[in-house]
């Protein structure tokens, strides 16, 4: 028997709601809520009410727009929902986060990343900056933190970044980072990762990186390097944690433990230009060392040398095919004995001061150039050129070489290929 259509009070046809529609209808909203979450809450590629029913209508079901209107808006009304206020021990809990922040630190304004950890027992909060959000850097700030503080949580809360979740499995599971589980049994903390798109679980951190932003960086956003950045961060960051309950805290984390070494190790022979390769890079290291194996740490920053158990030098990491980091001060000897290579090493070429100085009052004394920094060699670079500039008497013509561009690193590794390590080759400049 054939169902007569109803009729509403117009006269008009009305539509049937069937729970079929219904759980048809959820499941369209649940495609488009997961397209939003891969595309973006911007993206405008969202099906509008009327797509939706044409969907509907072309599968075969008998309902209105107007139906549709009524129950999409019915479906798409968020229930409220309902926090349950938290309460934490001292030394429980650690929230974990990053942040992002405009700074000017001598390169131009450009995106920096804050690394920040809070306790919500104590209202501690701290923040490290970097370049990026590499898992690196995200080990490295952990590692600063716990030695800060002197102990460890005994929980670290995250949410699903990839330096914590390698993979999700199913709907549920989730691969953690074999090195952040490495870390976390070191320190002896539990890994608790957050529910997805589910901020409020780390409301502590979530709020903190907001709050710390600010107070920080919405008056005072220039600075001449990220080393001064980081510096004045510290600084503010002490004055704005006075009066929470943290050394009370600090008295309850676990037990303090050696920072954990995050370097990649390596064995490495030093080149006959007393240089050792890191990646693509370069770095020099003492002379004396030529043809000798020395353990090489790199660092997400920085590369340390070490020979016979004892460190060597320590270079500011670098990136990129061919480039190099050199030390004047490693080539002093050769340089001693060869003092016509001087004036076109890529050792002197590298520090664009001290070149202006050399080329304006040491051209053609090259050789009492190198005896007074083997003099001086306990000083640092800037603390060697203002001696210089001390004994020289044209300073008018040295504050106008003060100018010299800098070679740029493609520069120095151009022409080094080609004379500037005549230096160590033998039979070179004597």
């Amino acid at each position: 028997m054939t169902q007569e259509p109803r009729y509403n009070s117009t006269g008009r046809v009305r539509h049937k709601y069937t729970p079929e529609i219904d759980a048809r209808l959820r499941e369209i909203v649940v495609e488009e809520q997961t397209k939003t979450r891969r595309m973006g809450a911007g993206h405008k590629q969202k099906l509008t009410n009327k797509q939706i029913h044409e969907i509907l209508v072309e599968e075969g079901h008998d309902i209105s727009l107007v139906t549709i209107n009524i129950e999409l808006a019915r479906i798409r009304q968020k229930q409220k929902e309902v926090y349950i206020r938290q309460t934490y021990e001292n030394g429980d809990r650690l929230e974990y986060d990053f942040g992002e922040v405009l700074l000017n630190c001598g390169e131009g304004m450009r995106t920096y990343h804050m690394a920040v950890l809070s306790s919500p027992c104590s209202d501690f909060r701290w923040l490290y900056l970097y370049t990026n959000q590499k898992k690196d850097v995200f080990l490295d700030s952990h590692v600063k933190f716990f030695e800060m503080v002197g102990g460890c949580y005994r929980e670290v809360v995250y949410d699903n970044m990839k330096n914590v979740v390698s993979k999700f499995i199913g709907k549920n599971e989730k691969e953690l980072n074999a090195d952040l589980i490495k870390m976390a049994m070191y320190y002896g903390y539990q890994i608790n990762v957050s529910n997805c798109f589910r901020g409020n679980e780390k409301g502590h951190v979530e709020n903190s990186v907001k709050v710390l932003r600010n107070q920080l960086f919405s008056r005072h956003y220039t600075f001449g390097s990220l080393a001064e950045a980081q510096t004045y961060a510290h600084s503010r960051l002490l004055k704005l944690n006075e009066g929470c309950a943290i050394e009370q805290e600090k008295a309850c984390l676990l037990p303090y433990k050696p920072p954990l070494e995050l370097a990649a190790i390596s064995e490495n022979t030093v080149d006959t230009y007393s240089m050792v390769h890191v990646d693509a890079a370069r770095y020099s290291v003492p002379e004396h060392l030529v043809g000798h194996k020395v353990v090489v740490k790199k660092y997400h920053d920085e590369v340390r040398i070490y020979a016979a158990g004892e460190h060597v030098c320590t270079h500011k990491r670098i990136f990129g095919n061919g480039h190099m980091q050199v030390d004047i001060y490693h080539y002093l000897n050769t340089l001693y004995k060869k003092p016509g290579a001087v004036k076109n090493s890529v050792a002197l070429k590298s520090i664009p001061r001290l070149k202006a100085i050399f080329d304006t009052h040491y051209a053609k004394r090259p050789r009492r150039f190198i005896e007074l920094m083997l003099q001086n060699k306990s000083l640092s670079i800037d603390e060697l050129i203002h001696l210089f500039e001390q004994k020289t008497k044209r300073r008018a013509e040295i504050i106008a070489l003060d100018v010299v561009k800098p070679l740029s690193s493609v520069d120095v590794a151009a022409r080094a290929t080609v004379s500037n390590y005549s230096i160590l080759v033998n039979g070179g400049v004597g």
